[in-house]
């Protein structure tokens, strides 16, 4: 049976699978979910030896589990293909959103429902099914190894010392990411470049317990008012940043870049529209694509202070929390970003407050695929035939901090191959995956690995 016919002939049972993936809530931000998680890890580990692959084995990290394996047979004159994915979920939150519930997985109109089932369960699983395809042949035409981590969607912070120390162990020739995006259905891409990202939280603080805002709110500072001050310093009305020295590491955009993004379809209204905002809005001199794939940015993602409840509570609080992210591009660094704000913040602090600027594990470093790579080159070959159109070559706002890591510590570029599309509610109640996006993967790993064997 060749690997096409033993696709389809077993699509039904790939997809009740699936299902059975999506159905456990590996939510890595969630402690209440440490069992899960292993569960998670333990069902990819096996899955991975059902598919027929060897030594499929779950190691400990300080956080969340690691799974791994290989199969090579292919020879020392075969190249070996190293290939990752994430078994970790963001939280399903708010429940009430969701036309049915995230970890009971439904089909409809040839979608899968339920979180994780586009990032990235449905991404993962293509790989290890083409695999098992192939073996189903006989043997793989390459040497394969897989590493599956369980803290993508918390920002990896456990998983460079787990890279480092199975480094020798991981060694590969090339690296695959499964968790990726398409850019529709019908037309892929290869990514070229992925911004980075540096977590912080700003914590400011006054009186030592919330104050009676009659008594006491025309004496003493309110922190929640300070922290909207400081907020508010960080980035101008026209949307430039205004941190000093935030720019003073970014490499502009040349001419043969903004080219090359304006060369990729962009429908703004559509786009909006998507969105649901009115207007497209961000740092002055550049296109909302190039802002979105290759300028820097800083974001508030959480507020926190004072009373929350219903109705009115007249308090001057005693703190005020805000979570802030900044997405990274070439060549800044988590670390520097982190000190320029927190010295921006420290100088513009009102009297009365104290404020510290808190650095949140799981950053990343900005990446650009190198022109010529010659995976990269080999992907898009084979992404044409089974699309029947060139992929496009797109950057892309998002981060995936191990990426970095196999960089620095292994030496390879990733060539980021999966299959979800942006349409998907990834990170949003009703995500869903698209079943021939589910089997199009397979097939695109099966061809990229018997291209490679030759």
């Amino acid at each position: 049976m060749t690997w096409t016919a033993y696709l389809d002939a077993h699509q039904s049972r790939f997809i009740a699978e699936l299902m059975d993936f999506i159905a456990i809530p590996s939510v890595s931000a969630d402690p209440a979910h440490g069992a899960d998680m292993v569960r998670a890890a333990e069902w990819v580990a096996g899955r991975l030896t059902a598919a027929g692959l060897d030594h499929a084995r779950v190691i400990a990290t300080k956080g969340h589990p690691v799974v791994v394996a290989d199969w090579l047979h292919a020879g020392p004159d075969r190249p070996t293909v190293l290939i990752y994915g994430h078994f970790d979920v963001q939280p399903p939150e708010p429940l009430e959103a969701w036309t049915s519930p995230p970890f009971v997985p439904e089909i409809r109109d040839g979608r899968v429902y339920g979180r994780g089932a586009s990032d990235d369960k449905g991404g993962l699983m293509t790989p290890i099914l083409a695999c098992e395809a192939l073996l189903a042949q006989g043997a793989l035409p390459v040497n394969v190894k897989f590493f599956v981590e369980g803290e993508e969607e918390i920002g990896s912070p456990s998983i460079p010392d787990a890279v480092r120390a199975l480094a020798h162990e991981l060694a590969a020739d090339m690296v695959f990411s499964a968790d990726g995006l398409q850019w529709t259905p019908d037309q892929p891409q290869i990514l070229e470049a992925l911004k980075g990202i540096v977590k912080l939280e700003l914590v400011v603080k006054g009186p030592r317990a919330d104050q009676h805002s009659g008594l006491y709110g025309a004496g003493i500072a309110n922190p929640a008012m300070a922290l909207a001050q400081i907020l508010a310093s960080l980035k101008s009305t026209d949307g430039t940043i205004t941190v000093a020295g935030f720019y003073d590491d970014v490499i502009d955009l040349t001419p043969e870049d903004r080219a090359a993004i304006a060369a990729i379809p962009h429908d703004e209204t559509a786009w909006l529209a998507e969105t649901g905002a009115p207007a497209a809005v961000g740092e002055p001199f550049y296109t909302t694509r190039e802002r979105l794939w290759a300028r820097p940015t800083i974001d508030i993602n959480g507020l926190t202070s004072g009373w929350q409840g219903a109705g009115s509570k007249t308090v001057l609080p005693a703190e005020a929390r805000a979570k802030i992210t900044c997405r990274l591009v070439p060549v800044q660094t988590p670390e520097g970003v982190h000190r320029r704000i927190a010295d921006h913040v420290a100088a513009h602090c009102p009297p009365g407050v104290t404020v510290e600027t808190r650095l949140i594990p799981g950053g990343a470093d900005p990446l650009i695929l190198p022109r010529g790579h010659n995976a990269g080159a080999v992907a898009e070959s084979v992404l044409t035939e089974v699309y029947g159109r060139a992929p496009y070559r797109a950057r892309v706002g998002g981060s995936i901090p191990i990426l970095s890591t196999f960089r620095d510590v292994l030496g390879l570029h990733a060539v980021v191959l999966g299959f979800s599309h942006d349409d998907e509610n990834l990170h949003a109640p009703d995500e869903f995956f698209r079943l021939k996006a589910f089997r199009r993967g397979q097939e695109v790993y099966a061809r990229l690995l018997e291209r490679l064997g030759a």
